[in-house]
């Protein structure tokens, strides 16, 4: 096998028995880290550092991924103007320094079908014009009628602008900002306090409505007077 030692210095072919020897020796282990190689190369390493050292890293890209946001530009035609289009990539550039990832979707409807090579033409235009702040991330990739393209940025996301806190004025600069003979400021006397408001009169209240009239109730009908009998006439005298 081919060896390599703790210090990356290349020791040559030696047997396996020999590297054993020496990772033993140096209380290491010995890896093999090109397998398909021949000889296969091998390496003296502590094989536990590597492992955490590696878990390390994924962890920290992991991180950074989550921190990333994807967002869609979106070409409704391959026939789209130029200004149009270049509304579009400014769009996507902003996404882009900021840190985010940015898939490009183009549609095509109805007879647009049979030119898809105008599609690849607008979408090469859009890699080139972002060649500076972005790289390829996944290429063409047709999903029915939508053709998708995504860029991931390689600007370094700008951080966000902090308001630097006010500094107060020092003693020293405070007192010579001020003249030296001025005299002190006379207090300020307090305003004289209005006379309390004297109530308002009262308004006289209305007089109680009056009561209307109560009707006098009907009299009762005097009856008539009652008939006196009639007077029985006198006896007659006897004639003499």
């Amino acid at each position: 096998m081919r060896l390599i030692d703790v210090d990356g210095t290349q020791v040559g072919i030696i047997e396996t028995r020999e590297a054993l020897e020496r990772a033993r020796q140096a209380s290491l282990d010995l890896v093999e880290v090109a397998p398909q190689s021949r000889p296969p190369v091998c390496r003296i390493m502590d094989y536990g550092k590597w492992k955490y050292e590696q878990k390390k890293k994924e962890h920290k890209a992991r991180a950074k991924r989550h921190g990333m946001e994807m967002k869609e530009v979106r070409i409704r035609t391959p026939k789209i103007g130029k200004h149009d289009l270049d509304i579009k990539v400014q769009r996507a550039r902003g996404f882009l320094e900021r840190g985010d990832r940015v898939q490009f979707t183009l549609r095509f409807r109805g007879r647009e079908m049979v030119h898809q090579n105008l599609g690849r033409e607008v979408l090469n235009s859009v890699k080139a014009a972002l060649n500076e702040v972005a790289k390829v991330e996944r290429n063409f990739r047709m999903e029915g009628r939508v053709l998708t393209m995504v860029l991931a940025s390689t600007a370094k996301p700008r951080p966000a602008k902090r308001a630097s806190p006010k500094q107060a004025p020092t003693k020293s600069a405070a007192a010579e900002s001020q003249p030296e003979s001025a005299a002190p400021a006379e207090p300020v006397p307090p305003p004289a306090e209005a006379p309390p408001e004297s109530p308002a009169p009262a308004e006289p209240a209305p007089p109680p409505a009056e009561a209307p009239p109560e009707s006098p109730a009907p009299a009762e009908p005097v009856p008539p007077p009652a008939e006196a009998p009639p007077e029985s006439p006198a006896p007659a005298e006897p004639a003499g």
